[in-house]
């Protein structure tokens, strides 16, 4: 049976939106509710979930284009909400790996949730994994970064351990307390912590930092460059705020140009000597 994705209800006197991101391509496997794409309007940003667990068999509407409220965007063939594990042929499969292996050996599962974002603000975009699905982490060790329209934040691991399932994936939507990813505690995950502890200093020194989308958009839309933002994210990473500072900064005044130096005056002509007079002696007697 085939489903159809369309585009959601907008909000009051919008009528039509731009697909902005797919999350999921052709052939992936879905499961109900997870984040298919990505709309945004003048006024809002929406995100389109699957109706329903099955294959995304079709994609109507590609990342850019113009769609109107009720339009197809995609398709789905219905299936078992399984596939939808399964269809992570490394992902998925590793990451209940790591967490079922601990459980055996009397790991603790804890679930890493949104924080608080500060006031009135409920939502954040996932913006950067700095772990993936199976690897070890340490207590406070950072694990990705939220951004928000005010802030950035930045979500540590609450204990040593091993990284399960990501659920909230780079460029998803996280509500306030929502559930980021799943991990499991115990000795086993933190022995080799150490070992892996090292490195890290070396690859996060190196110079391709990956600076905030957001951030990059702006420096576009001021005409900065990394040059000339001082970022104060992790490892010298560029945040939307510190390019708002940079635009704001006054600029450093360039010297005032000294004035020229007068010419020296030109000498005025010499004066021709006055011819001598010599006095020439009558010699008549």
């Amino acid at each position: 049976m085939s489903t159809e994705v369309r585009v959601p209800t907008l909000g009051e006197s919008v009528t039509e939106a731009t697909v902005a991101t797919w999350f999921k391509q052709t052939g992936d496997a879905v499961a109900a509710d997870e984040m298919l794409c990505e709309l945004e309007t003048d006024k809002v940003t929406v995100e389109v979930p699957a109706p329903a667990a099955g294959t995304l068999t079709e994609i109507v509407a590609g990342e850019g284009e113009t769609v109107s409220v009720d339009a197809l965007l995609a398709t789905i063939a219905e299936g078992d909400a399984k596939p939808a594990v399964n269809g992570q042929d490394s992902a998925a499969p590793a990451a209940q790996g790591s967490d079922e292996q601990p459980a055996e050996q009397g790991g603790e599962q804890i679930d890493i949730m949104v924080p608080t974002l500060g006031e009135s603000v409920t939502e954040a975009t996932v913006s950067t994994w700095f772990k993936q699905s199976g690897d070890q982490v340490e207590r406070d060790e950072m694990l990705c970064e939220l951004e928000t329209d005010k802030v950035s934040v930045e979500v540590p691991a609450p204990a040593s351990g091993t990284l399960g399932e990501i659920l909230a994936p780079e460029g998803s939507t996280v509500e306030a307390g929502g559930k980021l990813a799943l991990m499991s505690s115990g000795p086993d995950g933190a022995a080799p912590k150490p070992a892996e502890a090292a490195p890290a200093p070396t690859s996060g020194g190196g110079k391709d930092v990956e600076h905030a989308p957001s951030a990059k958009k702006m420096m576009a839309e001021k005409g900065l460059s990394p040059e000339d933002v001082q970022g104060s994210g992790r490892d010298g990473r560029i945040m939307k705020e510190d390019v708002q500072r940079a635009a704001t900064a006054p600029k450093p005044t360039p010297p005032a140009p000294q004035p020229p130096k007068p010419a020296p005056a030109p000498m005025p002509p010499a004066r021709p000597s006055p011819p001598r007079m010599r006095s020439v002696k009558n010699g008549s007697r």
